[in-house]
């Protein structure tokens, strides 16, 4: 036994030299081990096929659906750098900043961070995508669902990007889960509550909704609700006073909520006392966040717009 000991040991002594002169270190060995893999192609929402070598392991997002998206599918430790406007999970925000504010970024600031993949989505414009990519950089742009499929699309992609992919199964079919259970119980709800959605009221008498063709419209009707602006012609328009109150919402939303606008307010604004919403107290404010961001938390949306449009169903 003490034999076997001594040769295990001149082993080692052996073998950590001739590894450390090929530039390896005792903690690189497992990691590499990890993170070979074939090369891996996919196409972006640009209609590129993007070749990464492998898993990436430094990663820059640059839209707050991905950095939710990333850190959903248990690849957030990947990430070495976030848009200016990822505020979740709590941790991303300990991540350095490349800016994005009025849709500037910082292209030193991303460069710097050395990432092997920079995520885009479709907030990015392709100018931006190829600035980035004329400095050397992979970039790979997520496209933007338009159903509650496309979310469970792009989250398989992130998965086949980041090699997440049993974890994002498990992930995509609790999500499949909670659509259901919210699904199954207004599918056949006959009494639709309407409901008034509201993104900006810098003009009170003309605010900014959201119509037909749009996440929130959707997330409405499965809900159990209607939307009333899903007459209008642009699925992000301004609607007047006047025809907000001849289409009386039952409900208002006030997605616009974290810039301080409140349902007390609302209320104080002159002519809308006559809408029912207004009237009958069912004004609430509402996390945008959970409706505009393209990602797994779109379900968690649909579950809190649901409480407040069937509150009798989900109790």
């Amino acid at each position: 036994m003490i034999g076997k000991q001594i040769n295990f040991l001149m082993l080692i002594i052996l073998i950590i030299p001739s590894l450390l002169l090929a530039g390896c270190t005792p903690e690189a060995i497992q990691p590499a081990a990890q993170t070979a893999q074939a090369i891996i192609n996919l196409t972006d929402g640009l209609s590129r096929t993007i070749t990464l070598e492998g898993i990436p392991q430094r990663i820059v997002s640059l839209a707050p659906s991905n950095t939710e998206i990333l850190y959903a599918i248990g690849a957030g430790s990947l990430l070495v750098g976030r848009d200016e406007f990822s505020n979740y999970p709590e941790e991303a925000l300990s991540l350095p900043s490349v800016g994005g504010s009025w849709g500037e970024y910082d292209s030193e600031a991303i460069v710097a961070l050395s990432p092997d993949l920079v995520l885009a989505a479709e907030i990015n414009p392709p100018e931006l995508v190829q600035s980035l990519e004329d400095l050397g950089l992979t970039v790979f742009l997520l496209p933007n669902p338009t159903d509650i499929d496309g979310i469970y699309q792009i989250l398989e992609t992130a998965a086949q990007l980041t090699g997440r992919q049993p974890e994002t199964a498990v992930l995509i079919g609790s999500l499949k889960e909670r659509v259901e259970a919210v699904t199954s119980m207004t599918a056949s709800i006959s009494e639709r509550p309407t409901v008034f959605y509201e993104l900006d009221s810098t003009e009170p008498n003309a605010p900014y909704t959201a119509g037909a063709g749009t996440f929130v419209d959707l997330l409405i009707e499965l809900a159990g609700g209607t939307n009333v602006a899903n007459v209008l012609d642009s699925p992000w328009a301004q609607i007047s006073l006047e025809q907000l109150v001849v289409m009386d919402p039952d409900i208002i939303l006030l997605g616009d909520s974290a810039y301080g606008v409140t349902p007390k307010a609302v209320a104080a604004r002159p002519g809308w006392e006559a809408i029912a919403a207004v009237k009958n107290g069912l004004v609430f404010p509402f996390n945008d966040d959970l409706v505009s961001r393209p990602g797994p938390r779109m379900v968690d949306g649909l579950e809190a717009m649901a409480r407040l449009i069937q509150p009798e169903v989900f109790k």
